[in-house]
């Protein structure tokens, strides 16, 4: 059965986000991080990147040259929870096939994950990120530009590094959201927070300070343009490592010294 009004279009753009979505074999993480300790670490406005393993993934990271090919929006406890009891949807995200919709952190556990903070955001700056996210809950993708879609099913494009970045943007308006570091781009654009913006230096004058001055002038570069790693690049954005939060003493690991003997006597 079909809905009403369902095209060929429809169908054909429905396929495609669910081949795009479907797992790579053999991924395996290095450090994954159970929901609770991400939970007692993230805050509100984090925004929490992660290494995937759908066909999808793959493309973005050869497009980024980046491990990280997806970014969620961590909003804490801003959305009621659930009344069946499940766990409460604390990330926002923009997928192909659901398109902006909150989520568990329990759906990450599996994954390589790096949470990314804005350092010095202010509360009220900060209420605004989480609002405009909330906001866009429902924002769909449209399956019917194929061509958008189709894009992804090139693991390794030959383009050159140069256009990369721009085969990511390219499509129109809120088609490209499937990227979902652009609407949180966006986001941060909207309270003039710095990602990766572009820099001019204006000409400046000799001061008691320093020889000579130049006055830098940011850009802000269109939210369509960004990637996950940007978030991960950016020198306003601080990383955040949750086993170096809680006291991490090095002292206190336990090695498995037999291992390490077996492994130097076969190398021998």
């Amino acid at each position: 059965m079909t809905e009403p009004g369902d095209t060929l279009l429809d169908r054909l753009g429905r396929w495609l986000a669910g081949r795009l979505q479907e797992e790579s074999s053999g991924y395996e993480p290095y450090t994954p991080s159970d929901a609770e300790t991400l939970r007692r670490t993230l805050e509100p406005g984090d925004i929490l990147l992660i290494e995937g393993n759908q066909k999808i993934s793959a493309a973005i990271k050869y497009l980024t040259q980046s491990t990280w090919s997806h970014a969620a929006f961590y909003i804490g406890d801003a959305l009621p929870a659930p009344a069946d009891g499940s766990e409460r949807p604390r990330l926002i995200e923009v997928t192909i096939g659901e398109g902006c919709v909150a989520v568990p952190l329990s759906r990450y556990r599996t994954y390589n994950t790096r949470i990314c903070r804005a350092s010095g955001l202010a509360p009220e700056d900060r209420d605004k990120v989480v609002a405009f996210m909330i906001g866009k809950l429902g924002l769909k993708y449209d399956l019917k530009n194929i061509f958008d879609m189709l894009r992804f099913f090139f693991p390794t494009p030959p383009v050159p590094v140069r256009w990369r970045r721009r085969m990511l943007a390219f499509g129109s308006g809120d088609p490209t959201r499937a990227i979902c570091s652009t609407l949180i781009a966006e986001a941060y654009g909207q309270i003039r927070y710095p990602i990766l913006p572009e820099i001019t230096r204006a000409p400046g004058r000799a001061s008691a300070q320093s020889n000579y001055s130049r006055k830098e002038i940011l850009h802000i570069r269109h939210h369509s343009l960004y990637t996950p790693r940007d978030f991960d690049l950016s020198p306003y954005f601080r990383i955040v490592k949750p086993t170096l939060e809680y006291g991490f003493d090095y002292r206190a690991v336990t090695w498995d010294d037999k291992l390490a003997d077996s492994g130097a006597k076969a190398a021998e």
